[in-house]
């Protein structure tokens, strides 16, 4: 596999697509921060991270409205790609739907969101778009 995080939001589209109430992808580090993000944003129900074997396993609930059955993310799109990689200043930082939407940033200080990142006054690789 080329790209993990590619790997990791496709199998979350095509839950969603499904209406698939959990999703487990194989875990990494990046995978988790990028989780943990989209619990603390409301974008997902709840994870779950599972150590078994070398790798592990990540379990994520996805979020659905109760009278629409509609799901809490509209899109998820991948934005630095290994062959094309997506850089940005604290300066230039991205902005989702004019702010309704959110950007994961992979900083020096870790895996945050774009207004975090803005905050802190870092840049760094744009990961994706979620909203």
């Amino acid at each position: 596999m080329t790209d993990p995080i590619a790997d990791y939001l496709t199998r979350l589209r095509n839950a969603i697509m499904a209406h698939h109430r959990v999703v487990e992808v194989p875990a990494s580090n990046m995978k988790k921060s990028i989780t943990k993000i989209l619990f603390e944003k409301g974008y997902i129900l709840n994870y779950k991270f599972i150590e078994d074997g070398p790798q592990g396993t990540i379990k994520v609930a996805l979020k659905y409205d109760p009278q629409t059955k509609q799901n809490a993310i509209k899109s998820l799109k991948r934005v630095s790609t290994p062959g094309l990689r997506k850089y940005t200043g604290y300066k230039d930082m991205p902005r989702v739907i004019n702010g309704l939407g959110i950007a994961i940033i992979s900083t020096s200080q870790g895996v945050m969101t774009n207004k975090e990142a803005a905050e802190q006054k870092i840049g760094g690789e744009v990961l994706c778009y979620i909203y």
